[in-house]
């Protein structure tokens, strides 16, 4: 019997096939967007994984704001690389210290030009950033203190200048029209310094930077330490604030004029970032699937309506009261089924789009596709069933009297 039902409820809606497409159309944008919400979901934390991904537990970042408020730190700030030897100095919870300045700035190599991140650094940068050579070396001191023009890439730059990596090392590079010789260049890391990506670092003498290449205008400091035990992050933290805040000659009452946060911190926030964002599309994906579902049961409701007379002639041939509310449930859990099967396979089909036009990270998770599935079949049942409830208790003399 359940068999024969069904039956009749997949021909009454292949009878209307217009209708049936449009009732189900708000389930499959519904549950496509539910998929594609958890793809960048998963894209962005992956993205948070990556961008942090050369940072240790132990790294704590000191930031200069660049005009207005920052995290906190003024616009004014007084950070400075001396700033680095003071905390060496006195910091009993730091065990390593270094500082850079950053800009962007084009760099070519025979006739390719890009703009990179010019990142001036110290010997203590590279150990404490996780960078490893794949060729070359890094400076010397002496080289530093001779403000040389060497420069040391990031793989994605020399993917981006040189055609052959053999030509890499003992290159000459142009930049901002000064000729400078580089002597190695990097593994990459994925991860990111600041707001760059490590991978597209043009990495120089801190001298060099400073007074022929940046210079103080348009280049930002940042301070990257670590603390001596990961249990000692947060002592860390508080003494470094504790160096600065003296060190500048800060009042009391004035705020920091620096930003400073640990890694945890700084993965943590981003991570927030990601779930709340997932958060929102989730829930405009929900009301859309609820908007559908208020469209089902009216759809249901014209249909019950329409097929009064067969509900009479049915239950006037013995047909029980449970027959006729399966059919017409059947007929809205098909519904909603079929439109969320649809659903999943446009919702899949159009992550790699958004991956490719969207410029976002997205990864593809099987939480999706389930959760759209499972939610759009619910909605064919919560919609479907009070109509179908009004169908199998029509009285059948009053049914069959309908025209």
């Amino acid at each position: 019997m359940q068999l024969e039902i069904l039956k009749m409820a997949l021909e009454s809606l292949f009878s209307k096939k217009t209708r049936s497409f449009l009732s189900m159309l708000g389930i499959i944008i519904g549950v496509s967007t539910v998929i594609a919400v958890f793809a960048i979901g998963k894209g962005a934390e992956s993205a948070v994984d990556e961008q942090f991904a050369g940072l240790s537990a132990k790294s704590i970042i000191v930031m200069s704001s660049m005009g207005g408020r920052f995290g906190g730190a003024t616009a004014s700030s007084k950070l400075s690389i001396e700033d680095v030897q003071v905390i060496r100095e006195n910091a009993q919870y730091i065990g390593a210290a270094t500082g850079a300045i950053q800009g962007n700035a084009t760099i070519s190599y025979d006739s390719n030009e890009e703009s990179y991140n010019i990142i001036g650094t110290d010997l203590d940068f590279f150990s404490i950033s996780n960078l490893k050579l794949i060729a070359g070396r890094l400076f010397t001191s002496e080289e530093m203190d001779d403000k040389a023009k060497l420069a040391i890439l990031g793989s994605d730059v020399v993917e981006a200048l040189y055609t052959d990596v053999n030509q890499v090392v003992g290159s000459i590079v142009t930049i901002n029209n000064k000729k400078l010789e580089v002597i190695g260049y990097f593994v990459e890391t994925g991860g990111s310094f600041g707001r760059t990506s490590k991978d597209e670092g043009v990495y120089i003498p801190y001298q060099t930077a400073q007074s022929s290449i940046l210079g103080s205008k348009g280049s930002q400091l940042m301070l990257t330490l670590e603390a001596n035990e990961v249990d000692n992050v947060t002592l860390a933290t508080e003494e470094v604030t504790s160096i600065l805040r003296e060190e500048h000659k800060l009042k009391d009452s004035a705020e920091n004029d620096f930003m400073i946060m640990d890694a945890g911190s700084m993965v943590g926030a981003a991570q927030e970032s990601a779930d709340l964002m997932t958060t929102v599309l989730t829930l405009v994906a929900v009301i859309v699937l609820l908007v559908s579902g208020i469209g089902i049961m009216n759809v249901m409701f014209v249909t019950v309506a329409e097929r009064t007379k067969e509900i009479g002639i049915a239950k006037a041939i013995g047909a029980k009261q449970g027959d006729i509310l399966s059919q017409f449930l059947f007929e809205s859990i098909i519904l909603s089924a079929l439109g969320g099967i649809i659903g999943v396979g446009l919702g899949q089909s159009i992550i790699p789009l958004i991956s490719k036009y969207g410029g976002l990270l997205v990864t593809s998770t099987w939480t999706g596709p389930v959760i759209g599935f499972t939610f759009s079949t619910l909605v064919g049942v919560v919609f479907g069933f009070y109509p179908a409830l009004k169908a199998s208790r029509l009285d059948p003399v009053d049914a069959l009297r309908n025209e």
